[in-house]
């Protein structure tokens, strides 16, 4: 395998490198992505839920605030922001959680649509590093003499191939992350809508439990 890649930028030309830097962005996106989607972002819904529901169900709006602040999921962080104004009306509710999700729902879609571009460009890439080949394997077969023209249209054309096919790898690899975690993305800001909607909903019907006191 290894053998195969030294092989590949050996014959393939400056151009690989070019595609080698586009992967190597491609690759940082996609950790950093996974990490906040799968790690940072990611929380189990309905056992949050059923925690931070009983507690408001009681009127321990206390407990309910410190469930919240004591998670970094952006979700708990968008609650937290309405809990804090769960003694005034239901609008200054939802504006809090609004402002909130303003903060956190970007820090979950960003980045993604690079990986959308990365696709893109590493075709366009993998294009140019075979047009460079080909241009190159011809201008050499019409200089060289009969014996070596069969040579150098084949190392040509072998260059070209191989700017090709990394190309098409790093498009592959872009398209295929993009649309997992575009998913994910998704997936996590319809929990977020899902879990502002039972919060405020929550804390309407149950408004005058609220005091300050913390249960046991």
């Amino acid at each position: 395998m290894f053998g195969f890649i030294a092989e590949a930028f050996e014959k393939g030309g400056a151009n690989m490198f070019v595609i080698l830097g586009i992967a190597v962005f491609m690759f940082a996106i996609i950790i950093e992505r996974l990490v906040v989607l799968y790690f940072q972002a990611n929380v189990d819904k309905d056992d949050f839920m059923r925690k931070l529901t009983k507690y408001i169900l009681v009127g321990d709006l206390r407990n309910a605030i410190k469930l919240c602040s004591m998670s970094k999921f952006p979700m708990a962080k968008i609650l937290h922001a309405g809990l804090t104004k769960a003694k005034e009306s239901d609008a200054a509710v939802q504006a809090a959680m609004d402002e909130a999700a303003l903060r956190e729902i970007p820090k979950i879609e960003k980045r993604i649509g690079f990986l959308a571009v990365i696709g893109n460009v590493g075709v366009l890439a993998g294009l140019l590093g075979t047009i460079f080949g080909l241009i190159a394997s011809f201008a050499a077969a019409a200089n060289a003499e009969a014996a070596s023209k069969a040579t150098q249209l084949a190392d040509g054309i072998s260059e070209a191939m191989f700017n090709t096919a990394f190309g098409l790898a790093v498009a592959i690899t872009a398209s295929i992350f993009y649309a997992f975690y575009q998913a994910k993305s998704q997936s996590l800001v319809d929990t977020i809508n899902e879990g502002t909607v039972t919060t405020l909903n929550l804390i309407t019907a149950n408004r005058d439990k609220f005091d300050d006191k913390v249960s046991e």
